[in-house]
């Protein structure tokens, strides 16, 4: 399964990677990863003038959109948008940041799942 990671390099600078977590056949249930380990959830809504400037994530941890869209600018530059299904690990908790917004003046609906500090 393709997510995006969003991290920091040594030098603070963030940045996109696409990563595939393996799958393996379930049998009926269908093909499942192994058990990520994970410390805590929580479930965000964001109005449709959403706009966060600079910053670094407060802990390493997934986001899952769940409704309406999300777009995020690493410090190199990239943007990236993130539909409803997309997941986003952020580990970018030192550094520069990224910063995001909604682009299209719908609410959003999203899963935070923290992984640690």
């Amino acid at each position: 399964m393709k997510i995006t990671r969003l991290y920091s390099d040594k030098n603070g600078e963030s940045h996109f990677e696409d990563i595939d977590i393996p799958l393996k056949d379930g049998g009926d249930i269908g093909h499942l990863s192994e058990i990520l380990p994970v410390t805590g959830m929580m479930l965000r809504k964001n109005p449709g003038d959403y706009f966060y400037d600079w910053h670094p994530a407060p802990r390493k941890q997934y986001i899952v959109m769940l409704e309406g869209m999300l777009v995020v600018e690493v410090s190199d530059g990239e943007q990236r948008s993130f539909p409803p299904g997309d997941i986003l690990l952020v580990e970018d908790i030192n550094g520069k940041g990224h910063k995001s917004w909604v682009p299209d003046g719908k609410p959003r609906k999203s899963l935070f799942i923290s992984i640690g500090d």
